[in-house]
């Protein structure tokens, strides 16, 4: 006869049977509704039989009525899995602790280190990180999506252009891109500054050299500004200038266009690792997804900086799809407009302002909207030219 289902779970345990009538016995097991499995003839009269742990405590009354004797030759099966585990429980509950442990401090941000920042104090932009929720000692689960942080921590700290959040195990890093801001060089040779453009002055200060021209002047591009000249000498000008100049941007924005997304679908394993060794212990099964993205996050124990090499991987397969979206005509304006304005502020410094702007022409056609932009922009529209000493004496 087969093993029962599910006997490993109700525990099994394997007799040999001697003397009496072992024949009755098998019958009376059989009347009994008691089931026996790998019965084996031995020599002198014995057998061998495995019965189920439940079925065993019956077998005494049809030991006794069949003259039969018995004596155990193994057990097997969960319940004496678990009675030689209780046995050990507390090794058992030292390695559960000792798990829990490793999960829970891996759990946690032990270190948030700022990199990229030269003008930007580090305090604060940890300042502004801890209002958001990025501080030692906080629940990695707590941490708000990363993508989100970086647009918060952008718009909150002034001067930069961009700032990216990324984990690495247990320690956040602050990725900060300053704004690149016009180099104030030194020059080393006398110069004039002359106008980069044609523009109305708004603002003229010199600390060294003689303005040439005034607030509310027009210039034309390379009109000199300061002179560099100074009794009678020529010197290194210094001087703050800044003025309204026009600029005029064709852009073409398509109606239609093509994002990847996340479904929302994941399937997350886990892993214990120790070293280059990891041991999976959950998530198992198949991903059958058509497209995905594999993220891995380690978060390896830290102590003092130093990272331990124990602890916790978390391997996220995200399913992701392409779709295709589509903009109304007003919400493409909107983008070519927002598109120009950060082109204007790269080229030109961020500390340009703009003042005004003006559609001069928009029409959609072949499903993309063409507009020209007339902008206002208040910038520094300095810049020097080298003095050639035999054409100033």
């Amino acid at each position: 006869m087969r093993s029962p289902a599910l006997s490993q779970l109700r525990g099994i345990v394997t007799i040999t049977v001697r003397g009496g009538s072992i024949e009755q016995l098998v019958n009376e097991l059989s009347r009994q509704g008691i089931d026996i499995w790998d019965v084996q003839p031995l020599p002198g009269g014995k057998m061998n039989m495995k019965i189920a742990l439940a079925d065993f405590f019956r077998l005494r009354p049809l030991l006794k009525r069949t003259g039969c004797r018995m004596s155990i030759r193994g057990r097997s099966g969960l319940p004496f899995v678990l009675a030689r585990v209780w046995k050990r429980k507390g090794f058992i509950a030292g390695f559960a602790i000792f798990v829990a442990a490793i999960f829970c401090l891996s759990s946690l941000v032990w270190d948030v280190e700022v990199k990229g920042n030269e003008e930007i104090a580090s305090q604060d932009v940890l300042q502004a990180a801890k209002q958001e929720g990025i501080y030692p000692f906080q629940w990695i689960f707590r941490l708000p999506d990363q993508d989100k942080l970086s647009a918060v921590l952008t718009r909150k700290l002034p001067g930069t252009s961009w700032v990216g959040v990324t984990r690495t195990g247990t320690r956040i890093t602050i990725q900060v891109v300053e704004a690149t801001k016009p180099k104030d060089r030194k020059l080393v040779s006398p110069s004039h500054l002359v106008s980069k453009h044609d523009a109305v002055i708004t603002h003229i200060y010199a600390e060294k050299g003689q303005p040439e021209v005034g607030k509310n002047d027009r210039v034309k591009k390379g009109q000199v500004l300061v002179s560099g000249y100074q009794g009678g000498k020529p010197i290194v000008p210094e001087a703050n200038i800044r003025g309204i100049v026009w600029h005029e941007y064709n852009i073409q924005v398509p109606l239609v266009y093509k994002q990847k997304v996340y479904t929302g679908e994941r399937k997350q394993r886990g892993y214990l690792f120790f070293g280059n060794t990891a041991i999976q212990l959950t998530g198992y099964g198949k991903v059958e997804y058509a497209e995905s993205e594999t993220m891995t996050d380690q978060d390896p124990l830290t102590w003092r900086g130093w990272k331990l090499p124990i602890g916790w991987m978390t391997e996220k397969v995200m399913e992701t799809t392409e779709l295709e979206l589509k903009r109304t005509e007003e919400e493409a304006k909107q983008e070519g407009i927002e598109r120009a304005k950060r082109d204007i502020l790269a080229k030109y410094g961020t500390d340009s302002v703009i003042m005004d702007q003006k559609i001069l022409h928009e029409k959609a056609d072949n499903g993309k909207v063409y507009i020209k932009v007339h902008f206002e922009v208040e910038q520094n529209i300095a810049e020097e030219v080298p003095i050639v000493q035999d054409q100033g004496e």
